[in-house]
């Protein structure tokens, strides 16, 4: 297994040849990857994910910084010993290929095109999924599914020190989504590789990653466990992005140390904070109790999750603010219901409005 280190890495890209409109894609980036571990990248389009992958793939080369493989210059392995493994998007098949020659095609540059069966059976035997009845397919007879079985198929008998993932399961649908995570959390549980995985989806990388890194315009914003991420994250970007659905967000200032808004308020503060300083107030939709004590809202629509157990409700507070409200699916309310509700002090998340950054 690989240690993958990027040191102060950055990347631009010129839109012409006027180098005054070039883009710098990714900006001064530092992060130690431990071997064995694996990286989920979140963030929105544009911000910098594939293009990271692209360069730690080696694919294109950084403007500054290094990225390192067990402490080695990229740029200083030879390309047959990096040893990288990687899974795209559409599974980048050769399409005048059988999946066989594909899957085999590492192993016979190296003579070893015997040890193909073998191999194959067992990443079967892991994922519960047959795959020997696809590799005489091309691409063309393959489903989206089969396609990024076959490129997982292929990347695995590289004998790979590192697996690098872009978006392999956003063109599946959902059932698809869902199973393929499954059978890729096996076969990183059995071949635990140093891996980087790029995703949209948050239930993907909670599923396969130990850690995630919420990247913005080139930079990570926050790199952590997906819990701390949601609890305590370090910016308002960070607590919008991350949480499904999204977090509630109220403008307030202090008064008497408190925290004071429309709807809601007197809710300790930070002693050295200004009075009438302006301060958000984030909220979990989770993190509300129904308490005839609290604060009288309206129901004006009820979304019910009934695996999940709980009713998502968009709500108005008689002060006049729109918010989201999630109560367990016994209470199932409906549009038009008045309920009365407070928030969880203890889950109370304060930002800076100027800055984003969080007030402790």
């Amino acid at each position: 297994m690989t240690t993958i280190t990027l040191a102060h890495l950055s990347k631009r890209f010129t839109q012409s040849d006027d180098a005054a409109k070039s883009i710098n894609v990714l900006d001064n980036l530092s992060l130690k990857i431990a071997s064995g571990d694996v990286l989920a990248i979140l963030g929105p389009s544009g911000s910098g994910k594939s293009t990271l992958l692209r360069l730690v793939a080696g694919l294109i080369p950084p403007d500054a910084g290094e990225i390192l493989f067990d402490n080695v210059d990229l740029q200083q392995i030879p390309v047959t010993e990096r040893g990288i493994g990687m899974v795209f998007q559409d599974g980048a098949l050769m399409p005048h290929w059988e999946a066989r020659k594909t899957v085999g095609f590492f192993m016979s540059l190296r003579k070893r095109e015997h040890e193909v069966p073998a191999r194959v059976a067992r990443i079967a035997q892991i994922t519960g999924i047959g795959i020997n009845h696809l590799l005489d397919r091309r691409p063309a007879h393959l489903s989206g599914g089969e396609r990024q079985r076959v490129g997982i198929a292929r990347a695995l008998t590289r004998d790979p020190r590192v697996f690098l993932f872009d978006e392999p399961f956003s063109n599946l649908d959902a059932k698809l989504r869902a199973s393929g995570r499954v059978e890729l959390k096996r076969l990183l549980s059995e071949f635990p590789v140093t891996s980087i995985y790029v995703t949209h989806d948050q239930i993907e990388a909670v599923a396969l990653a130990h850690r995630i890194a919420v990247m913005r315009d080139g930079h990570f914003e926050q790199v952590d466990t997906y819990q701390d991420l949601y609890n305590n994250p370090v910016n308002l970007f960070v607590a919008t992005f991350i949480g499904t659905p999204t977090i509630n967000l109220f403008t307030g200032t202090v008064h008497n140390h408190r925290w004071t808004g429309t709807t809601f308020g007197g809710f300790p503060l930070r002693a050295d904070l200004d009075e009438n300083t302006p301060v958000t107030l984030g909220v979990r939709p989770e993190r509300f109790t129904i308490h005839n004590g609290g604060a009288a809202i309206r129901i004006a629509s009820v979304m019910p999750y009934y695996a999940e157990r709980f009713a998502l409700c968009e709500v108005r507070s008689t002060a006049g603010e729109a918010f989201q409200v999630s109560v367990p699916l016994e209470i199932l309310p409906q549009a038009g219901d008045t309920l009365h509700v407070v928030p969880n002090v203890d889950a109370l998340l304060y930002f800076d409005p100027a800055t984003g950054r969080r007030i402790g």
